[in-house]
């Protein structure tokens, strides 16, 4: 046996949150990390290792001297840093430039700290883990990537190690931990066993992970002096102390082929992608309220010289953290809730400050004419394309006889809809803005038409039906389901049974669903308590359908637009049901079909076998309408929801889950026994529903849904001189399938950092431009490939090409 060697992997996995608030994991990696310490002076050949910068920061801001010591031992090499994120996040929900955040903030963190970056991506525990992900480890610096979950009762890996690649080649040599990722406290022949077992050739070494963990812990002197005595017993392989870096190190000298996984690593904890709504909305929140105010903030500070915000940085810690994966998944306990509302809060608090110094900044700049009784409004588009976007905002002192225009001059359609304010005196104006790409563009509120009027007529539109150019909407009075969905310029049927059907399911599985891959037991259904329209005017049409089941009720508010080819719905849940989960279901009219969901920087084509799957924003369905078989589909979108399922042509977005907080089998609850169940109560989201001819490429899928999610800002103007045009245009990508994720100032100076990305897995020469800087940048882009670029403030300098890091 002592030919072949397991590497003893000394860790302490620590979940700063989960059956406990993050108080007591703070207090737990303090203790953690001294009992670290203290095994290192006892055991000369101990080794270990930890990830997860945030544990170092709380470490280094309240207790320096032992900060200090862990310093000295990082540069022993006794112990290593892995990981290289700022927590261990879930896998699944948080946006492509969150996992981006992880590394440039962990990375940097542990360079800055301990001159080190870590080489090995880890998420031990994570539920599951985007098919994406090696491209951003690539770039990240890491090249290597050890996981668990899922095991291999989930998914079925041709091995212990492979190469794990993406959609655009990038490839991490991957392990899947043998087992588990930490031990009891006592000695470890047990696990030593069975872990060498697995050891089979080629692959003549793997590696075994021990220590106390999940509340922290670390090994134990047990522990280290067991696999000392075993390590002395020729039954067993060479017990080497080691660290993840030397077990990849060896493994590359040996020169080994590997197999190659290019999929996404799934399922485990299927249940945990809709489970707890408000910390899922409010992570969507505040991801897109950063990013809008990160790229508004670099053009306020390259057009106006508004002081670039220093406090991004702190809020997008504060997102990270929250993304932890008992957090994010919604398996924590109840107040862990209370605790991430208040530091998505503050994420949220800083980007609006920000985002309104910038707007505001760049508005008070435009050139704007004094005009009796005129109220001018800019409004700002934080996207790279030429956006045709709904806006709504509250005014005061309309009149009926009010008219809008443009910079030109050209009257728009507007209408009044219900202000928030019930109160005499204000307004809420809605109006389709016609926006420039990541820029902004004037509008003007008249108090009565001097010329021509808008010529735009209402949509016809009664209680049960709508309909535009494109678009025919009807409702069952009865039911309140949509009856039938008809695209008059393809002559085809949408749905092929009733659809935006509200259905209930028996759920009496844990917080994470274990073992559950299906959730299918319907027990019953939403009813109609009535139907009505509620809005109508030259711009929108809105229905109404307030549904009730038991004592829950859900509204969802269905508008139409003269302008726009979708519908848009404003949902808003009053959920009193435990034990339930609830979709809304929508049976597709297709064959020869396809499914698609967005995952970060990309998107990902999966079985429609039912099975729970977590998704981004968006997931479409396309295939070949029914009667004139041709290629067509519809995309479903949304402001909040990550889980999915696609059935026997029935697509369904889970809206909410309500199992028992923190609840974790085996335990079984006692049924006279008095729990908190999740997502009970009030919640509010928006979908919206984009049918099309062709694919969802074409269509512009991911533009629309980038539309939902960071919407237009309006800013109520005054009159004022200035330098700036009424409108303007910052950046824009002339290729419809290169998407800007972020721009946002570099960490080191001033200049501007863009990162764009390709999404429909084409190859493409791209052309992007910031017309103010006189910059044009060409770049060739991989299928579905990241790519971030330097941009210095001196025009005289060049662009450059940056990884993920900024190095």
């Amino acid at each position: 046996m002592k030919n072949k060697k397991l590497h003893m992997i000394g860790n302490a996995h620590l979940d700063p949150v989960w059956l406990w608030q993050w108080q007591e994991g703070f207090q737990e990696t303090k203790a953690t990390f001294r009992s670290a310490l203290d095994r290192m002076k006892e055991y000369g050949d101990f080794l270990f290792t930890s990830s997860s910068a945030a544990n170092y920061e709380w470490v280094e801001r309240n207790e320096p001297g032992m900060f200090a010591e862990i310093k000295q031992r990082i540069e022993e090499g006794r112990w290593q840093i892995v990981g290289g994120w700022w927590i261990q996040p879930d896998c699944n929900i948080p946006g492509g430039e969150s996992f981006v955040r992880q590394g440039l903030y962990g990375q940097r963190y542990f360079k800055e700290k301990f001159g080190v970056t870590a080489k090995v991506g880890y998420n031990v525990d994570s539920f599951g883990h985007h098919g994406m992900l090696p491209q951003i480890l690539k770039k990240s610096g890491m090249d290597y990537y050890i996981m668990m979950r899922p095991m291999p009762s989930e998914k079925g890996l041709p091995g212990r190690l492979f190469q794990w690649e993406s959609d655009d080649g990038s490839r991490v040599l991957a392990f899947r931990i043998l087992f588990e990722y930490c031990t009891w406290g006592k000695e470890l022949n047990k696990h030593v066993t069975r872990c060498a077992g697995e050891l089979k050739a080629p692959y003549d070494e793997l590696m075994c992970f021990y220590g106390v963990g999940n509340h922290g812990g670390g090994p134990t002197k047990e522990n280290i002096e067991s696999i000392r005595a075993m390590n002395a017993d020729p039954a067993y392989p060479a017990l080497e102390f080691s660290t993840p870096n030397r077990f990849f190190d060896e493994m590359e000298r040996k020169g080994l082929t590997y197999p190659v996984v290019h999929d996404d690593l799934q399922h485990h904890a299927s249940g945990c992608y809709a489970a707890h709504s408000g910390v899922k909305q409010w992570n969507r929140q505040a991801e897109n309220k950063l990013l809008a105010a990160e790229k508004l903030s670099v053009f306020a500070n390259w057009v106006t010289g508004q002081p670039y915000p220093g406090d991004y940085g702190q809020a997008w810690k504060n997102v990270l953290f929250n993304q932890f994966h008992d957090i994010l998944a919604g398996t924590s306990i109840e107040p862990a809730y209370e605790d991430a509302r208040n530091m998505y809060g503050e994420a949220m608090s800083i980007a609006d400050r920000g985002l309104n110094d910038a707007v505001q900044s760049l508005s008070w700049n435009i050139h704007i004419a004094q005009e009796e009784g005129v109220k001018p409004i800019v409004v700002f588009n934080p996207h790279s394309w030429n956006s045709k976007a709904i806006v709504e905002l509250e005014i005061g002192g309309m009149k009926e006889t009010s008219l809008l225009v443009d910079d030109t001059g050209k009257p728009v359609p507007h209408q009044t809809v219900q202000s928030l304010a019930t109160a005499g005196g204000r307004f809420r104006l809605c109006f389709v803005a016609d926006l420039p790409p990541m820029g902004y563009r004037t509008y003007r509120l008249l108090p009565e038409a001097s010329g021509p009027r808008a010529e735009a007529q209402p949509l016809k539109a009664s209680d049960f039906a709508m309909e535009n150019d494109r678009f025919r909407l009807e409702f069952d009075p009865q039911t309140g389901y949509i009856a039938s969905l008809f695209d008059k310029k393809a002559q085809t049927e949408v749905f092929r049974e009733a659809a935006a059907r509200p259905v209930v399911f028996e759920d009496r599985s844990d917080t994470w669903s274990h073992n559950v891959f299906h959730f299918n037991q319907e027990i019953g259904a939403f009813k109609a308590a009535s139907v009505k329209r509620v809005e109508h005017g030259p711009v929108k049409s809105v229905i109404r359908v307030t549904s009730e089941y038991e004592r829950s009720v859900i509204v969802q508010d269905f508008s139409m637009y003269r302008e726009l080819d979708r519908i848009d719905v404003k949902a808003t849940v009053d959920w009193r049901e435990p034990f339930k989960l609830l979709k809304l279901v929508f049976p597709v009219n297709l064959i020869f079909t396809r499914q698609s969901y967005e995952i970060p920087f990309g998107y990902i084509e999966r079985a429609h076998n039912g099975e729970e799957e977590p998704g981004q924003s968006w997931i479409d369905y396309s295939g070949v309408t029914r009667e004139g078989g041709a290629a067509y589909g519809i995309s479903l979108m949304n402001d909040a929801k990550y889980s999915y399922s696609i059935h026997n042509k029935e697509m369904a977005m889970t809206v909410l889950r309500s199992p028992i907080y923190a609840h974790h089998d085996p335990l079984v609850p006692d049924p006279r026994g008095h729990y908190s169940f999740i997502d009970q109560g009030i919640q509010q989201f928006r979908y919206s529903l984009l049918p099309h001819e062709g694919g969802w490429e074409r269509a512009g899928t991911v533009k629309r849904a980038a539309e939902i999610n960071q919407r237009p800002v309006a800013v109520i103007e005054s009159f004022h001189e200035g330098s700036l045009p009424q409108r303007d245009s910052y950046l824009s990508v002339e290729q419809d399938n290169i998407i800007v994720s972020a721009v946002k100032q570099a960490e080191d100076n001033d200049d501007m950092i863009l990162r764009c990305y390709e999404t429909a897995k084409i190859a493409t020469e791209a052309v992007i431009r910031l017309p103010q800087r006189n910059r044009e940048i060409r770049a060739r882009f991989g299928p579905c490939e990241i790519k971030t670029f330097r941009i210095p403030k001196d025009g005289a300098l060049p662009v450059t090409e940056t990884n993920l890091l900024e190095w």
